[in-house]
């Protein structure tokens, strides 16, 4: 029987989301919960996407399969009694057998927040503490040259196992409340760092340190280097994964 699970977890307690060895990640601690659940029996879970150390997820989708059918509200409240406190399973529904998490996906949401109000110290694992004023009227403009299809080579880290850098945004959106700038995407998938680079980059011609006509010699050059900053881990948020 196969599983569909909405989940979402607190990234500054992880090193991400992916297992890795001796650092404790948000796939370990969930199929460890699992395995328990499935008699010791080890369980894999697969994942719409990773998430990097210090990146948080709202709605994370993640595929499993069980030898056996378990209520999914039983399945639900045991995993939340099983798995760490900074990871909450929202939803649980079977899926068919031919159903990929990763696969399947047509769109994910992402979005960073940036505090451009006073410091705090609260909220500093969970909102960019920018904490200065900036030009949210130039932000604006440059963001919407990055809806379409285009190719993102200089906003994710190079990685020889890539051949087509072409992703498109479907959307993107600006949102400024009590002091708190919400950065949103919705595209068609996301690369590594991807988001970061182009907050990094927004944030950089926000700060007149950058041409808004940089995007478009950017996406010609295919070269990280000329990109600028990386965004903080700190402030982004898988917001929501979409299926057919």
């Amino acid at each position: 029987m196969r599983y569909l699970m909405t989940f979402s977890y607190d990234g500054s307690k992880f090193y991400g989301y992916q297992k890795q060895p001796d650092k404790p990640s948000v796939q370990e601690n969930i199929e460890l919960a699992l395995t328990k659940i499935n008699s010791n029996n080890f369980v894999s879970i697969s994942a719409s996407g990773r998430t990097d150390n210090g990146v948080h997820a709202l709605n994370q989708k993640a595929h499993f399969d069980l030898d056996r059918d378990i209520n999914v509200d039983i399945l639900r409240n045991s995993l939340n009694k099983l798995t760490s406190k900074y990871i909450y399973i929202k939803d649980i529904k079977t899926v068919t057998d031919d159903f990929h998490a990763r696969f399947n996906v047509i769109r994910k949401k992402y979005t960073y927040k940036i505090n451009l109000g006073e410091y705090n110290p609260i909220e500093s694992d969970y909102i960019y503490q920018y904490n200065k004023n900036i030009d949210i009227k130039k932000m604006n403009i440059a963001i919407k040259k990055f809806e379409g299809k285009h190719n993102f080579k200089s906003f994710t880290k190079p990685n020889s196992e890539i051949s087509d850098y072409e992703r498109e945004i479907f959307e993107t959106s600006i949102v400024l409340k009590d002091n708190i700038l919400s950065i949103s995407f919705i595209g068609s998938g996301f690369m590594r760092y991807m988001v970061r680079n182009i907050v990094g980059c927004l944030i950089e011609i926000g700060e007149n340190k950058r041409n808004i006509d940089d995007i478009d010699r950017l996406f010609k050059c295919e070269d990280r280097k000329e990109a600028g900053i990386k965004a903080e881990a700190c402030g982004l948020y898988l917001e929501d994964v979409f299926y057919f």
